[in-house]
């Protein structure tokens, strides 16, 4: 069977590693549920999600070009959750003035140091 992107398909898991789990497609290919694309939200322990022998119905996301190796989801085949679940997070604690402020205020300063560095060196 020839495989493409966006195909889904049904197989068993036949291994779990701690970075994902490894899924029969047939008797000749196989593919792998990476875990961050086994369910929404975090995962501590994949073995809690996922076992040897259980049939799987999966979606085909990436088929890699020259190894030919199947990457999987069962995320994507599941509901989003409600966004009240799903937690912002700030590159800057947005609660202090902090983060990118400091790169404004000192930005001119830089600017004029690299100007007169330029005119120096020409």
């Amino acid at each position: 069977m020839e495989y493409k992107i966006g195909m889904i398909l049904t197989g068993t898991i036949t291994g779990i590693q701690p970075y994902g789990a490894f899924v029969s497609l047939d008797n000749e290919h196989q593919g792998l549920i990476h875990v961050s694309e086994v369910k929404h939200g975090f995962i501590k322990n994949i073995s809690d999600e996922l076992e040897i022998g259980q049939n799987v119905t999966v979606k085909i996301i990436d088929i890699d070009e020259y190894t030919k190796k199947i990457s999987l989801s069962l995320r994507v085949l599941q509901e989003t959750p409600p966004a009240i679940y799903r937690k912002k997070k700030y590159f800057t604690n947005k609660n202090k003035k902090i983060g990118f402020a400091s790169i404004e205020e000192r930005l001119d300063q830089w600017t004029q140091e690299a100007l007169k560095e330029t005119l120096e060196n020409n």
